[in-house]
């Protein structure tokens, strides 16, 4: 990311979890009751563990805000870990009076076994509570900051669970927007009445008789100790053309996507827009023909490439979508070797979900609308939303404008 960073730290079971934006324009409005909503939604989702029932996730915006619009300056949140009083001594940052008893048994499928290796450390609470994605809390407040951004120059972002499984869902943001009829102001109306839906959902799915079937199939790998992955997909519209660029290829907007992506934990695919359905035609069926009406500018007659082209956004909607694993920590767990005494030994077991696909998506959510707004801040420029919207204002005159 060239204009926007942002840092997280904290660790799972510690006293809180902290977000560092730096870049947001001055003058944006924001207030702890925009970042909440998404705070919120993370923790939704059929099949998650007794965690949820603890933390109730709310932000403490600390700096970077005065009067409820953003400074230019760094923007500081912190969220509370409301379970902290009960691992006060197992996180405590000065050594117990009382050892507390090491973990050994790294679990398969998750950082322990290469972390411990890694930072040489012989007890792996040291590696899990920072690994753990309790840490996706903060980038998603962070997220929830860039969505202010985005929303303030009409780029809204969606998400919903494509599949858990294997059950497919049939409704896709692929097959519900076609060209240019994705800038028709009743067909945005129609998604955004359906994406309600996808939010009173007890799994962020648009189908409703999928949607059955998956709870089902969560409910019996509940019942095996077992735990089970989906695929989520994403949708960003109103983009404009020109977000991202060819000329290098760390600016290549489809590579930062997929790289931000890619760092949530559990994700192990990511794909634009066909994905790998491109491999399966020929190329006269695969490209997305250009079109140009005058009043409304370019159009094309699919969008088969998700809405990038060359690495930069052709004015299409963003397509995305995202392959989560099932989560490595098992009610019944897989066989592991414990590291202090070179044994068998099952694999620790720490509380945890039977599926956090729901969760994920928001995360996803939120790493989307950071790589999108950093995108449009390199695009734009300004240190202000004012400046950033003069600039806006001003792509209507240039030539070929869409």
């Amino acid at each position: 990311m060239e204009k926007l960073r942002f840092l997280t730290a904290g660790e799972s079971h510690g006293q809180g979890l902290v977000a560092i934006l730096e870049g947001i324009p001055a003058g944006l409005r924001l207030s702890a009751a925009d970042i909440a909503p998404d705070l919120k939604r993370r923790q939704r989702g059929y099949g998650r563990g007794g965690r949820m029932q603890i933390e109730k996730d709310t932000v403490r915006i600390l700096s970077g805000v005065r009067y409820g619009k953003t400074l230019g300056s760094p923007i500081a949140m912190f969220m509370e870990n409301l379970d902290w009083p009960n691992w006060t001594a197992k996180m405590a940052l000065e050594e117990p009076v009382e050892p507390v008893a090491a973990l050994h048994m790294p679990r398969p499928g998750h950082a322990d076994l290469a972390g411990m290796i890694k930072y040489r450390q012989e007890d792996l609470r040291n590696i899990l509570e920072r690994s753990s994605a309790r840490e996706t809390t903060a980038r998603v407040a962070a997220g929830a900051v860039a969505r202010r951004l985005l929303a303030a120059f009409g780029i809204e972002v969606y998400s919903h669970v494509l599949s858990i499984r294997g059950i497919q869902g049939g409704i896709t943001a692929a097959g519900f927007f076609k060209g240019r009829t994705s800038r028709d102001p009743e067909l945005l109306a129609s998604w955004r009445a359906l994406m309600e839906r996808v939010e009173s959902s007890p799994l962020a799915c648009a189908d409703a008789e999928a949607e059955t079937e998956m709870i089902a199939a969560i409910d019996g790998a509940r019942e095996k100790g077992d735990t089970l992955g989906g695929v989520i997909e994403i949708a960003a519209l109103g983009l404009f053309p020109g977000l991202g660029s060819h000329v290098h290829w760390d600016r290549r907007l489809d590579g930062l996507l997929a790289g931000a992506l890619m760092s949530i934990p559990a994700i192990k695919g990511v794909e634009v827009g066909l994905g790998l359905g491109v491999t399966l035609k020929p190329g006269s069926q695969i490209h997305d023909e250009i079109f140009h009406e005058s009043g409304q500018g370019f159009y094309r007659g699919g969008n088969n490439a998700g809405g990038i082209e060359g690495g930069m956004s052709n004015g299409e909607p963003l397509i995305l979508r995202v392959h989560m694993k099932p989560l490595p920590t098992l009610a019944r767990p897989l066989r592991s070797v414990d590291v202090a005494t070179l044994q068998p030994q099952s694999a620790h077991h720490e509380r945890a979900d039977v599926c956090a696909v729901p969760a994920a998506a928001v995360v996803a959510e939120a790493m989307t609308a950071l790589v999108l707004a950093d995108a449009l801040c390199v695009k734009l420029g300004g240190d202000s939303i004012s400046e950033m919207q003069q600039h806006y204002a001003s792509l209507a005159h240039v030539p070929l404008g869409w």
